[in-house]
């Protein structure tokens, strides 16, 4: 039996039939030569304007720079324009398998909770892989995490209430500063919000193979994202949890998740393991599977209705935590 005839669940009726149009523009193998064109300017999904990102006039925009690992390290800054008392903030770490996007990428999901919720954004412009292999891209992101929280007298931000969230790629990248801050001691997390993470460089669970050739992001792509990232260490004994946190050998002592993945991708058992381990340690988390969901589901499919219902999953999930 070939990995594309394996058994899996059936896409969602409606992301079924954006996949059949999204295929040519974007196919589910993703090569180590496709990078650059992959990080061409796409017409058809242009990142989101300041005017866009301050959702109505709800959130003043800004650019920062701050101090990284190897120099400076950009960050975008959404603040609450009408804020009379510290808030809440969210670092936010963007997707894109390591090897692209930017700090507005997948920005405008958490610039509606920015809006909805009163809270500050800090979104991070870090280095992308191959070109800075790990612990380059982690590090830019724990360097915009210790600033927002040593800013947050100037911000506006409560320092008891910062937490860290992604998707992808940036979800991974969340877990791991979630895992540092415990580790380094020097950032208290209040929670981490984990959107279909990539977690596991071992690339080897049963819905890594399943998806072989399938939906968006299968194995081949999330090889070349790890290999990019890590070089000849992937898959191999000696990978970091920083950079592939499924290696954490320890889940004990980390601020609440959320979880969500799709039941029909690449990442679903490693995200679900990842929840299972989180609660055999003692911790907290919440686990989203949508079912009939591609990777990406909801940014590929936005009107679907698993789409809206994780969107609304996760704000409630923000509300009730913020709320306690």
């Amino acid at each position: 039996m070939t990995t594309t005839s394996l058994p899996r669940p059936p896409f969602d009726p409606q992301v079924a039939a954006a996949l059949e149009a999204l295929g040519e523009a974007l196919p589910p193998s993703l090569t180590p030569e496709m990078i650059p064109l992959l990080r061409q300017p796409n017409p058809a999904l242009p990142p989101p304007t300041d005017e866009e990102l301050s959702q109505g006039g709800a959130l003043d925009v800004g650019t920062r720079t701050v101090p990284g690992p190897d120099g400076e390290v950009e960050v975008i800054v959404l603040r609450p324009t009408r804020a009379t008392s510290p808030v809440p903030a969210i670092v936010h770490t963007h997707g894109g398998g390591m090897i692209i996007g930017d700090a507005r990428s997948g920005l405008m999901e958490v610039a509606g909770w920015a809006a909805e919720l009163g809270l500050v954004v800090v979104s991070v412009e870090y280095r992308l892989a191959p070109e800075t292999p790990h612990p380059g891209p982690v590090e830019d992101c724990y360097a915009a995490l210790r600033w927002t929280v040593q800013q947050a007298g100037e911000l506006g931000i409560d320092p008891q209430r910062v937490l860290v969230a992604g998707a992808s790629a940036g979800g991974g990248l969340a877990a791991a500063l979630a895992l540092m801050a415990r580790d380094r001691g020097d950032v208290a997390l209040a929670g981490q919000v984990l959107v279909y993470p990539m977690l596991d460089d071992r690339n080897d669970s049963g819905s890594s193979h399943r998806m072989a050739g399938v939906g968006v992001w299968d194995r081949t792509s999330n090889q070349t994202g790890w290999g990019a990232l890590l070089g000849d260490a992937a898959g191999g004994p000696d990978v970091s949890p920083y950079a592939a946190p499924a290696r954490a050998t320890d889940l004990s002592g980390l601020p609440p998740a959320f979880i969500d993945v799709a039941s029909t991708e690449t990442f679903r058992d490693e995200d679900v393991a990842y929840a299972s381990r989180i609660w055999a340690a003692g911790g907290v988390a919440e686990l989203h599977v949508w079912p009939g969901g591609c990777h990406g589901f909801d940014l590929f499919v936005p009107d679907a209705d698993i789409s809206r219902a994780a969107r609304a999953a996760r704000i409630a999930w923000l509300r009730r935590l913020l709320a306690g």
